[in-house]
């Protein structure tokens, strides 16, 4: 049984204090650690490595779904998690229990040996010294920021890559230019390793075409090798092995159709049937997504209420928002954001700006980097909202129904105002 004092949240909290940054991008750390652990990452089941800007979760979720549709079993690794640390770490299909995950915390924070390391760089060597030894047919890892020296690009010669769309964020870790960010992200290719690349603006590709050239890694890139687009209610999907007629994904959004695109390029190249990338678009979850929240306290709150929750947090991710929200049937719009000062705000509303019918800002509880909900709303008048502030997201939805009991009511702007809903609506 495990001991209070052994708990995952209390070693997480330990391993919050090893190092004075959140975020210091080098993989000298995660060398050592991983060398005193016996390197787990040279003993992993097949891994498929995911970066990109915007869609790598949700195409890691999709190609789960498949390769489970398969008959496979699968790690994945995935950040930030929601609710609790646990979501980040599956094994084998489950998520991580307790038990496992408070004995590998702990083994890592023991031979780390109180030197320096990020939260991120240790709890990557966690679930990957977890992966090791659980069995499973493949891993699919999910890179957290950028790429070149992210604490998951540590795999030698993993079985394939993929680059989902990228655009800009975290400039003030990657560079302020498209170029720049995409080569952090090409990063990731191997050299002779496939890499399959979702939909890029000209800019990135030529930085991705010839990062790939360098390393002689084959592309399988969308609008060359594949291709996929709606038509009549369906997803089509075209490659030089044939052509693929299947339903919508279950995540919504026109961009979900290009991240099924990639996740079935990449399933195709592993030996996925029809039956497979059927299951890739129709079985895959991934919460705070478009995701629409049906139960709990909030729902009871304003039961009469079109209630979304959604944690992008950049331009692209705003125009894509706005976009799904236009083809929903029409009703009255409006949101309630929270954001990190870390983050593009004006970027990320100005698409919105469009769909709402005002904003409702709100401060994100227990975030140290959240932005003060008066400068959130301050940045949504500037983009031509209405817009006023509220204590918490409760006040902001009471606020709401009051005046419009059957709006439509987005809860956006970040994925940790989203995991604080998700825990606060159980």
């Amino acid at each position: 049984m495990t001991k209070p004092d052994q708990s995952s949240d209390k070693i997480l909290a330990r391993m919050m204090a090893l190092h004075p940054k959140i975020i210091d991008l080098t993989l000298d750390r995660m060398w050592r650690l991983l060398a005193a652990l016996g390197h787990p990452e040279e003993n992993l089941p097949p891994v498929i490595h995911i970066a990109g800007t915007n869609g790598k979760g949700s195409t890691q979720a999709m190609i789960r779904a498949g390769l489970e549709g398969m008959g496979k079993s699968v790690h994945a690794y995935t950040s930030p998690h929601l609710a609790r640390f646990h979501e980040r770490i599956r094994l084998a299909g489950e998520l991580i229990d307790e038990g496992h995950l408070t004995e590998v915390l702990d083994e890592c924070y023991a031979k780390n040996g109180g030197e320096n390391i990020t939260y991120f760089e240790i709890t990557t060597a966690a679930a990957l010294l977890a992966f090791a030894r659980t069995q499973a047919d493949y891993t699919l890892l999910e890179v957290g920021l950028g790429g070149r020296l992210d604490a998951t690009n540590v795999i030698a010669n993993p079985a394939l890559t993929i680059i989902t769309p990228v655009s800009i964020d975290h400039e003030q870790f990657l560079g302020n230019t498209l170029a720049k960010i995409a080569g952090e992200k090409a990063g990731i290719l191997k050299r002779g390793v496939p890499c399959v690349v979702g939909p890029q603006s000209e800019e990135a590709m030529e930085v991705i075409e010839a990062t790939a050239a360098r390393l002689g890694a084959p592309l399988i890139a969308y609008g060359q090798q594949w291709h996929v687009w709606e038509e009549r209610g369906r997803l089509v999907y075209q490659d030089e092995t044939g052509l693929l007629d299947l339903p919508l994904p279950s995540l919504l959004g026109a961009h979900q159709v290009m991240n099924a695109g990639a996740a079935i390029a990449a399933l195709r190249y592993l030996g996925a049937d029809e039956a497979a990338c059927e299951a890739a678009v129709t079985g895959a979850e991934w919460p705070a997504r478009m995701q629409r929240l049906r139960k709990g306290p909030l729902v009871e709150a304003a039961p009469e209420v079109e209630l979304w929750l959604d944690g992008g947090h950049n331009a692209a991710a705003g125009e894509a928002i706005a976009k799904l929200l236009a083809s929903l049937p029409k009703r009255p719009t409006y949101l309630i954001c929270g954001m990190l000062n870390t983050k593009d705000i004006k970027g990320y509303l100005a698409p919105l700006a469009t769909q709402a019918e005002s904003l409702t800002a709100v401060s994100i509880p227990g975030e140290a980097n959240t932005l003060p909900a008066d400068e959130t709303a301050a940045a949504a008048e500037a983009v031509g909202m209405q817009a006023g502030e509220a204590e918490n997201v409760l006040a902001a939805l009471e606020g709401i129904t009051d005046k419009a009991p059957n709006a439509r009511v987005l809860i956006c702007g970040s994925l940790y105002l989203a995991g604080r809903v998700l825990r606060e609506n159980g």
